[in-house]
């Protein structure tokens, strides 16, 4: 272990410095530093040039925040972006996402597919991401290669999918996984049932019984339409999260992704259960899915993160204009214009998506002992101007085109906006290979 006077890998001096917790805090002229991939020190400018540094950095313009968590994706479905827009949920994946993906996804796909979606999700400030798609074992080699942190959640459907072909074959498929995985720094594996209306009770039971043995997350698409809720009452007499509750799925384990439909007594399960909501506001407002009432969820006390959703529907990878969107569609949704403001919608995007993924003791904020995983937004740009608070400059007046730097663990993914482990101009060139294919057949 390294003793306290052993120098700073990295010292880094922006403009501001963004923690998230304590909540709502800014703070100027202060210097972070970096040791052994963790924040070593947070303090004034002054009291940080006291400690010696490997390497010192100025930021001028730039805001330092953790890197942004992009809690719910479906990363290789980056290589079917534009493939099937402007129809509805169920059409969309019946008539053409789902035979797109019995005649296409492979091993290959989902390789080429998240290593695209990675890149993508650096250059634009994210750190860290939760993936639910097909050969997770595939995805999380990508991850591990490319330095990023993530949740692979093993997808779980009762009819075969490409991989396994059956449920408990991909049980026992993720199960394997973790074991191969549970002492890796930065890649959790969960469980991903995929929905109330694909998978089974029994399915359901198994999966919970073997969540809380493995301390796992299960992550589901839950209540994302009006049309799923009301098609499981006439089948079932039940909503799906009252089912989901009686099963005993729901709890600090559990991610809810969607939530468009939410009464009062789903609300009253949501805060019993301490369960946690992934909010994705821009594929929802593409396939007319509905509005989760993100407000509504924050003041019951309910954890709210968020997510891109793939990039088939939605269609981009944006964590920080998703945050945007969930900023302003709250305050539409609650009619308030207080709903959702700057700080608490970059909390969404950061250490509320830590807490869903339970990753919040490693990430999530910038504090002492955490993960050094770290965005700098440039502000200094013409369309910034004038900064009179920069976390609602970052939020409203801001694009991912001003992520600069991105760390990981203290290692360094993004300089200058240059990704500096994955080769950009191989990707376009192997995407480009894959639309061609998938065009042309």
């Amino acid at each position: 272990m390294p003793t306290e006077k052993a120098p700073l890998d990295l010292l880094l001096f922006p403009t501001w410095i963004v923690p998230v917790e304590p909540a709502g805090v800014v703070l100027r002229d202060h210097g972070l530093g970096i040791r052994d991939g963790r924040i070593a020190l947070l303090a004034p400018r002054t009291e940080a040039l006291r400690h010696p540094a490997t390497e010192t950095r100025e930021l001028p313009g730039m805001l330092l925040s953790p890197g942004l968590i992009n809690a719910h994706g479906h990363a290789a479905m980056s290589l079917f972006r534009g493939l099937a827009d402007d129809l509805a949920l169920m059409t969309w994946l019946q008539e053409h996402i789902w035979p797109a993906e019995a005649k296409w996804v492979s091993e290959d796909f989902v390789r080429d597919g998240t290593e695209l979606a990675i890149a993508e999700q650096l250059k634009g400030g994210i750190t860290c991401f939760s993936d639910m798609y097909f050969f997770p074992q595939v995805a999380c080699e990508v991850v591990h290669k490319a330095g990023v942190r993530a949740q692979i959640s093993v997808p779980v459907l009762d009819f075969p999918i490409p991989g396994a072909r059956e449920a408990d074959e991909a049980i026992r498929q993720g199960l394997a996984l973790r074991d191969d995985l549970k002492h890796h720094p930065r890649i959790k594996v969960a469980f991903g049932p995929h929905a109330p209306y694909t998978v089974s009770d029994d399915k359901l039971e198994n999966i919970l019984m073997l969540a809380e043995e493995l301390d796992a997350g299960i992550h589901m698409h839950v209540h994302e339409t009006a049309f799923e809720v009301q098609q499981a009452l006439e089948k079932n007499g039940e909503r799906p999260l009252a089912r989901l509750h009686r099963l005993g799925l729901l709890g600090p384990r559990f991610q809810a992704v969607h939530m468009t439909q939410v009464n009062d007594e789903d609300l009253a399960m949501l805060v019993e259960t301490n369960s946690s909501v992934v909010h994705c506001p821009e594929s929802n407002l593409k396939l007319a899915s509905g509005f989760c009432p993100v407000e509504r969820l924050w003041q019951a006390g309910v954890n709210v993160a968020i997510g891109t959703d793939g990039a088939a529907s939605n269609n981009d990878l944006d964590l920080l204009g998703e945050t945007r969107t969930a900023a302003l569609l709250a305050k539409a949704v609650a009619g308030q214009a207080t709903a959702l403001d700057a700080h608490r919608a970059l909390r969404m995007a950061t250490l509320n998506g830590a807490r869903a993924l339970g990753m919040e003791q490693e990430t999530g904020s910038l504090e002492l002992g955490k993960s050094a995983d770290v965005t700098a937004f440039d502000l200094s740009g013409l369309a910034q101007q004038p900064v009179y608070e920069p976390v609602s400059q970052l939020i409203y007046a801001s694009g991912r085109d001003c992520v600069r730097h991105v760390w990981v663990g203290g290692k360094q993914l993004l300089e200058d906006g240059k990704l500096t482990r994955l080769d950009e101009e191989r990707l376009i060139a192997v995407a480009g290979e894959w639309g061609r294919k998938i065009a042309g057949a």
